[in-house]
């Protein structure tokens, strides 16, 4: 897959998150979504609220106040470089996570794409995912933003399984056990790597380190690029799908209604 093809991907599988995700006063709450410019580089910029109280693990429900559950996501996607930065209004400087994304055509190959000086980057721990691997990728994990991080769930669609799905329009799929050394010994297949550096900051006495490891944790497997690559395969199924994820309308486009009507929706973390 290349990296404007994953880009497409990422978009779908964004609105189709804030979509299912959305419902009974819980979700995603879309403030600004448009177009930005920096350094030459123009990208899009969203700001988004993340309503979590049913969502999250029963540890952090037993102590968290009222409202402590209200995260705010700004996110600058000037595509192939994204980044992701997360706050609490409650906890104020002490909680953030940071989301640094380089999307490169490699299989991934490169050290410190993110230019990180000598000692930060001895201090990074690397994690490699294979998207195809079960044990790794959280299926049905959150697609979007921080959200797919702090949210795991574990039912399981065969459908979106890298392992299983083949997409009938380009032939994509299904990733065998031995899809990356395939990959390897054919140059002319496109290729994409995911880079992230992902910065953590929870200070709470007696909980930092316990939730600062569960983000850590569920970030790694809830926002595996085949969450993304699950959803890619799906896009191209539906030529509609291309115009929604591009432009807000459509069958993918946002549904202001949903979050203050119906049911809670979508994912719930077990316990850690």
């Amino acid at each position: 897959m290349c990296v404007m093809r994953y880009q497409v991907g990422q978009l779908f599988s964004v609105a189709e998150a804030s979509k299912n995700e959305t419902g009974g006063g819980e979700g995603i709450e879309i403030l600004k979504n448009e177009p930005c410019e920096k350094d030459g580089e123009r990208g899009q910029y969203t700001h988004k609220i993340y309503h979590l109280k049913s969502k999250v693990p029963g540890f952090v429900k037993v102590i968290a106040p009222e409202g402590s559950l209200v995260f705010h996501e700004k996110a600058w996607n000037a595509y192939p470089y994204c980044r992701t930065v997360v706050t609490n209004e409650y906890m104020k400087d002490d909680f953030f996570i940071k989301i640094e994304t380089w999307h490169k055509p490699d299989l991934g190959t490169l050290q410190n794409v993110h230019n990180l000086d000598s000692s930060t980057w001895k201090s990074v721990e690397v994690t490699p995912i294979d998207i195809a691997a079960k044990e790794q990728v959280a299926p049905g994990a959150l697609a979007s933003g921080m959200a797919a991080g702090v949210v795991l769930r574990s039912d399981y669609k065969a459908d979106e399984d890298p392992a299983i799905f083949k997409s009938v329009k380009t032939g994509r799929g299904p990733l065998g056990p031995n899809w990356k050394k395939e990959l390897v010994n054919n140059p002319d297949c496109p290729r994409m790597c995911a880079y992230k550096l992902v910065t953590v900051k929870f200070k709470w006495w007696g909980l930092q380190n316990r939730v600062e490891s569960f983000i850590h944790k569920a970030l790694a497997s809830g926002m595996a690029a085949g969450v993304v690559l699950r959803s890619d395969y799906k896009a191209d199924e539906d030529p509609a799908i291309f115009k929604s994820v591009k432009t807000g309308r459509g069958p993918l486009g946002p549904n202001w209604k949903l979050r203050k009507q119906g049911p809670v929706r979508g994912t719930s973390a077990a316990d850690e």
